[in-house]
């Protein structure tokens, strides 16, 4: 292993987000239908919501000011309190003896609560939660935070999620490796990506 630090992102990456997804977004799912000031399908709106950060859907699909307001309203106040199941493979990294951080955007009291009902606080040195709503800081900010205060070079750390445009871009531009987690297989001849739909495959990168 010649990796000393793992980044891992939260949603679609240790746990699938499409298996809660339709209970956890239930009211705002039905907020933003009952409203109807959006363009697009609400078919599309939930699946890019089931991916992406809301506030970038809600640019995407062009929601009316008032609706984004009542939407982040209800979002920052919700949480998740039934069981979550992690991808099968998940467990195959608590084997990892290398440091391990979990650096994940959203809202604070859901992500906690997502994290919670996961049971994989132990799992990290340290849980960051980059709540969008409370500061300006992105992740590159904390992944840059986090090489500086535990004296690591980009060289010795690699950064697992699922979104090219999040984490994966954040990494790239601080000259970190990455590993893009593609459980649908999706993604998998990516051209410049380093891409695995099982962790069995992580091996080969750390």
């Amino acid at each position: 292993m010649t990796k000393k630090a793992i980044i891992f992102d939260l949603d679609n990456t240790i746990y699938p987000v499409a298996a809660i997804g339709d209970q956890l977004f239930k009211s705002l799912f039905r907020t933003i239908e009952k409203d109807g000031n959006y363009q697009g399908t609400m078919g599309e709106i939930k699946a890019e919501i089931m991916r992406k950060p809301f506030q970038v859907v809600a640019k995407m699909y062009a929601f009316s000011d008032a609706l984004t307001t009542t939407c982040l309203k209800l979002l920052t106040e919700l949480t998740y309190d039934d069981t979550i199941a992690p991808f099968d493979d998940y467990a195959l990294t608590t084997k990892l003896t290398c440091l391990k951080f979990l650096v994940t955007t959203g809202f604070k009291k859901l992500q906690l609560s997502k994290i919670d009902q996961l049971n994989i606080k132990d799992h990290f040195e340290e849980i960051i939660i980059v709540d969008p709503i409370a500061s300006s800081l992105t992740k590159k900010n904390f992944f840059k935070d986090i090489m500086l205060r535990y004296n690591l070079t980009p060289n010795e750390v690699l950064v697992i999620g699922d979104d090219l445009h999040s984490e994966i871009k954040a990494a790239k531009e601080l000259g970190i490796a990455t590993v893009l987690y593609d459980y649908l297989g999706e993604n998998e001849s990516l051209p410049g990506e380093n891409v695995i739909t099982n962790y069995q495959q992580l091996g080969k990168y750390v």
